[in-house]
C-alpha cells in the first residue's frame, strides 16, 4: 500500500542549523510562558476553519514540543522524538500535511497514533523575520482525511498571525531590557551603566520551566516563591559599587548589572543563592557576559549574557 504524498504549498528551503534555530527561540522568550487568551482563541479558531478536534500552537525546543496554547489536548508537552512538528520545521517554507499518519512509516509507530488520538495531521511552521522556523500552528483529527486549499490558506494564515504574537511579546522583552539596562547605577551616578568608567558585567537569571511551576504550585504561590528569590538576591550585590538587579515584568527573569572588577564572588554568591531555592520548587540558571570595555553598549553584553544562559539550558536538558 503506497503512502500518501504530504501537500506542499511552498518550495523546499535549506535546514537551519539546531544550534542556530534554538537559539532563535530562546530568544524569543515565548517557551514556558503562562497562558495567554489569544493564544487560546487562536488555537479554538484552527480548530473551527479545518474542522479538527485537536489543534495547537507548538514550539519545538530542544528535546520537547512544549504547547503554547492547545485544544483538545491534556499534555502541556511530549517528547521531540515523538512530535510530527518536528518533521514539519524541517522545511519552513511548507505546509506539512499527513492525510494518514498510521500509513506513514514515520509517524505509525507513535503512541498517539497507536492509540487512536490522531490519525490525520497538519501543521504550519511559525517562521521568524529571519526564515528560521521555531514550531507550528497544528491541528490533528482521529481519522485520515485531507483540508481543503481554503483550509489549508487558513491555517497557513493563522501561523502567521502567531508569529507575529510572539514578535510583538519578544519586542516588548527587549524594550524592557534596554530600559532596566539603560538605569542608572545604584552608586548615583547619573550616567547610564554604557558611560560609566568602570568596567561592568551583565547576568541573566532566569526560573526554568515558568508555566509548569506555576501550573505545579499555583500561579500565586510561584509569584510568592520570586518574590522571596528576589529579595535574597539583592544581598548578593554590592550596591556601593554601583550594582543593580530587576526582575523583567510577567516574566521569570532577574537581569543584574555588576560593576567594577573581580564580580566573581557575587556571581558564585548569586549562584549558591538560587541553588537554595530549589528547595522551593525553582530551578533557575544564569548566564553572565563581562562587557569588553566600560563603553561596550550594555545589549551587546546581554546578548553575550543571553547566548551563555542558552548552553546552560543546553547543559540542564542533556543532565535531564
Amino acid at each position: 500500500m503506497s503512502v500518501p504524498a504530504p501537500h506542499s504549498t511552498a518550495a523546499h528551503r535549506p535546514n537551519i542549523p539546531e544550534s542556530q534555530r534554538q537559539r532563535a527561540l530562546d530568544r524569543l522568550r515565548i517557551v514556558d510562558s503562562l497562558p495567554e487568551p489569544v493564544y487560546d482563541d487562536l488555537v479554538k479558531l484552527a480548530s473551527t476553519v479545518c474542522d479538527t478536534p485537536i489543534a495547537l500552537v507548538s514550539l519545538v525546543d530542544r528535546d520537547r514540543q512544549w504547547f503554547k496554547a492547545r485544544l483538545g489536548l491534556d499534555e502541556r508537552e511530549t517528547a521531540r522524538s515523538l512530535a510530527v512538528c518536528d518533521h514539519a520545521i524541517r522545511n519552513p517554507g511548507e505546509l506539512l500535511e499527513v492525510p494518514d499518519l498510521a500509513r506513514d512509516p514515520r509517524f505509525a509507530g507513535l503512541p498517539m497514533v497507536q492509540n487512536d488520538v490522531a490519525r490525520f495531521y497538519a501543521g504550519a511552521p511559525l517562521v521568524t523575520g529571519e526564515g528560521i522556523p521555531i514550531g507550528t500552528v497544528c491541528v490533528l483529527d482521529n481519522e485520515p482525511r485531507e483540508l481543503s486549499d481554503e483550509q489549508r490558506a487558513g491555517l497557513e494564515s493563522l501561523s502567521r498571525i502567531a508569529m507575529e504574537l510572539i514578535d510583538a511579546h519578544a519586542r516588548e522583552h527587549r524594550a524592557e531590557i534596554d530600559a532596566l539596562l539603560a538605569k542608572p547605577t545604584a552608586a548615583a551616578t547619573p550616567a547610564p551603566i554604557s558611560t560609566a568608567a568602570a568596567p561592568y558585567t551583565v547576568a541573566i537569571l532566569e526560573l526554568q520551566d515558568y508555566a509548569g511551576t506555576s501550573a505545579r504550585l499555583g500561579e500565586r504561590a510561584t509569584e510568592k516563591s520570586l518574590e522571596a528569590l528576589g529579595r535574597a538576591l539583592e544581598p548578593c550585590l554590592r550596591e556601593d559599587l554601583g550594582d543593580h538587579i530587576d526582575r523583567v515584568s510577567c516574566s521569570p527573569e532577574f537581569v543584574a548589572t555588576l560593576v567594577g572588577g573581580g564580580v566573581e564572588a557575587r556571581i558564585e554568591a548569586l549562584r549558591r543563592t538560587v541553588e537554595r531555592h530549589r528547595g522551593d520548587g525553582l530551578t533557575v540558571l544564569i548566564g553572565t557576559a563581562a562587557a569588553s570595555s566600560a563603553s561596550e553598549a550594555p545589549g551587546a553584553v546581554f546578548l553575550r549574557a543571553d547566548a551563555a544562559l542558552s548552553r546552560e539550558k543546553n547543559r540542564h536538558a542533556a543532565a535531564a
